[in-house]
């Protein structure tokens, strides 16, 4: 299947700061994509360059296969982690207008509308102000506009900032179930652990550079350090210490680093030969938050 998108060697530059700097990657159509980094890493201006609202100084970018023109932006919906909704505006007459950018009739903008103000529950909300709502209810509005005219690449930018536990479960629950029906998925943000319940694959940018990219399993895989943690019944034998180097130790769980000369096996073999009775065998996998850690830190340094 043909990526969704295709970052060849991007670069931008504002004066004398380069703020992307020869990025490339590409994004697997039909999945939920994490762009991680730490604040003023790069991210928003490679949106900005994505969603054509700015221009690449060099590099390509392309989506589904073709240079990114002007025509695209009606494939792409963008929601700006700084909310840009008009205050002043009646809700539903702010959302026709929305839509109406983005390609909608009139009567399509109402049909659509109507569709998402019934999912959320909130039909009352047509002759509102958007001053007058809170900043939870704001947010919902600025999904609906994003997501109104059914684009084939979403782009959310710390979709859940500000949110509620509550109103964040309804938008996750929403993002899961267009990525289902087949919307392409950008998550930007710097909470770790929001991309490890999320994203599929992720791009680390750094300082303009991309440092890292991949599924987050691979990314994983390519940092893990062979510990494994195993909870046991029964009595360790006295010299293992002597034949694996252990990390953490309770009176029924113990963690172990394992040499290149040890496997998982080896060790699960060990205990059992000398009576333990195992109720549970992991390995331990860095979380994404001590790989983004590491990796900002080492191209920081570098």
């Amino acid at each position: 299947m043909m990526d969704i998108l295709k970052l060849d060697k991007v670069r931008k530059t504002y004066g004398k700061h380069v703020a992307v700097d020869d990025v490339s990657f590409d994004m697997p159509t039909g999945c939920i994509f994490g762009m991680l980094g730490p604040n003023g890493a790069g991210k928003t201006s490679l949106i900005r360059i994505i969603t054509t609202i700015t221009r690449a100084d060099s590099g390509v970018v392309y989506l589904n296969g073709e240079k990114l023109g002007n025509k695209h932006p009606e494939q792409i919906g963008y929601m700006p982690e700084e909310r840009g909704l008009y205050k002043k505006m009646k809700v539903g007459e702010h959302l026709i207008y929305l839509a109406r950018l983005k390609g909608l009739s009139n009567k399509m903008a109402k049909q659509e509308i109507g569709h998402w103000f019934e999912k959320f529950g909130i039909e009352d909300w047509w002759s509102k102000k958007v001053e007058e709502l809170s900043k939870g209810m704001q947010q919902k509005i600025q999904f609906i506009s994003t997501i109104i005219h059914k684009p084939k690449l979403l782009i959310l930018d710390e979709p859940f900032s500000g949110l509620d536990p509550i109103n964040t479960n309804l938008i996750k629950d929403e993002i899961d179930e267009l990525n289902k029906n087949g919307t392409s998925i950008i998550f930007s943000t710097h909470r770790m652990e929001q991309v490890e319940e999320i994203c599929e694959h992720i791009v680390l940018i750094n300082a303009g550079k991309n440092v890292l990219q991949g599924s987050v399993k691979s990314v994983k895989d390519q940092f893990k350090k062979n510990k494994f943690k195993v909870h046991y019944e029964g009595t360790l034998p006295v010299d293992v210490a002597e034949h694996f180097t252990i990390t953490a130790q309770n009176k029924d769980a113990i963690t172990v680093q394992l040499s290149a000369g040890n496997n998982s096996n080896d060790f699960l073999q060990y205990l059992l030969r000398h009576g333990l009775h195992i109720h549970a065998f992991n390995e331990i996998l860095p979380t994404l938050n001590e790989i983004f850690i590491r990796q900002v830190g080492a191209s920081t340094n570098s």
